[in-house]
């Protein structure tokens, strides 16, 4: 599925290139020998080399990054205790925290079987009644179900059993956080929950944090086509959503998200981006964008998402300013459903940019956040 993926956002992409370069009358983006004075580059806008791109984040969060490191290096679980005892459990940043732990010990665990992750092992056997233990170990199984296994498995079933039975743990644990029933909503997912069983889940994480982007986010995986709903369905939740979203919330920009879902493997429209459809999907990612709290945590998911939109439908200078506000951090969909997510979003980057300055822009016409 990454390969697919990957493959699906280079075609994307060059599509785009070969529009701009081939269009009558030899204007658009022209093609450049490397190193040629007037090639198009990323590093003259400040934007980071794809080498120093951080894929496990969606955006900025210092002080997880700092815990990471002792954590990891240490393997000592108790900064990473401290951490989530401390971040509020109605809001986005405990659930980015909690995959990115998650994340973390499921990676180390890949890349050195039975020794890997040890720490997380730690944490749960000698605090077990610690709540955000049980949480991080809940979205440790749900990663190590769609990591080692597919749907439809015995050992996918199993995993996702056991994390359906930490969530509980975990939310006896802490009873008004949403955290588990959001970890849960994955489990639901693959093992297609019946929906009146996922709609007593959803009433419960609605009770706790009725506007969670998170959660909504996890949510609509359930009610896609490829899953266990419909291009309609899926629409009919994201549209509620954003309608009865409060000001300054990002929840405006979930019917992009439910476009990006049914984009087809083969884009046979030319003009895909441009379809009313899409651009008023758009629209109400931008609305978000700019209602929301510069510092919402979820701000750079939305803007991964609005980055890749924009530049499909070259719209350069509105992509550069969603680059220019997120650059250094790609651990957000459409980057990650690749196998490379640092290069699949250096070269829609590098697009960008060549679209930006094709059409009169420059370094210095840049709008900085």
């Amino acid at each position: 599925m990454e390969i697919l993926w990957t493959l699906l956002a280079l075609c994307i992409l060059f599509a785009i290139i070969g529009r701009l370069v081939f269009r009558r009358g030899g204007s658009g983006i022209q093609l450049s020998r490397p190193g040629a004075p007037d090639a198009a580059d990323p590093a003259a806008y400040g934007f980071a080399f794809q080498e120093e791109l951080d894929v496990r984040l969606p955006g900025p969060d210092q002080d997880l990054l700092d815990v990471l490191a002792v954590v990891q290096g240490t393997q000592d679980f108790k900064p990473a205790q401290r951490l989530l005892a401390g971040t509020p459990k109605e809001g986005e940043r405990r659930w980015q925290r909690v995959q990115a732990f998650a994340g973390a010990a499921s990676l180390e665990l890949a890349e050195r079987p039975g020794v890997g992750g040890a720490w997380l092992r730690a944490w749960r056997s000698e605090a077990p009644k610690d709540a955000g233990g049980a949480q991080v170990h809940a979205e440790f199984l749900v990663q190590q179900a769609w990591r080692s296994s597919s749907a439809g498995r015995d050992d996918f079933r199993i995993i996702l059993e056991e994390a359906r039975t930490i969530c509980g743990e975990a939310a006896l644990l802490a009873p008004g956080d949403p955290v588990p029933y959001i970890v849960e909503l994955a489990v639901a997912r693959g093992l297609a929950y019946p929906r009146p069983e996922l709609d007593h889940l959803w009433a419960k994480v609605m009770d706790r944090a009725p506007h969670h982007m998170g959660a909504h986010l996890a949510a609509l995986h359930y009610h896609c086509e490829k899953w266990h709903g419909s291009r309609a369905q899926a629409d009919e939740f994201a549209t509620a959503a954003a309608a009865r979203a409060p000001r300054g919330s990002l929840l405006s920009a979930l019917p992009l998200f439910a476009v990006h879902e049914h984009v087809p493997d083969v884009v046979l429209v030319s003009d895909f981006y441009r379809t009313a459809v899409v651009s008023r999907a758009m629209e109400g990612a931008l609305h978000a964008v700019h209602q929301a709290r510069h510092d919402d945590p979820a701000l750079p998911q939305v803007r991964h998402l609005l980055a890749f939109f924009l530049v499909g439908a070259e719209r350069w200078s509105e992509a550069m300013d969603q680059f220019a506000a997120l650059d250094g951090f790609v651990g957000a969909v459409p980057w990650t459903l690749s196998e490379d997510p640092a290069a699949t979003y250096a070269v829609c980057r590098a697009l960008a940019v060549a679209g930006y300055e094709a059409n009169g822009g420059s370094p210095a016409t840049l709008r900085r956040p």
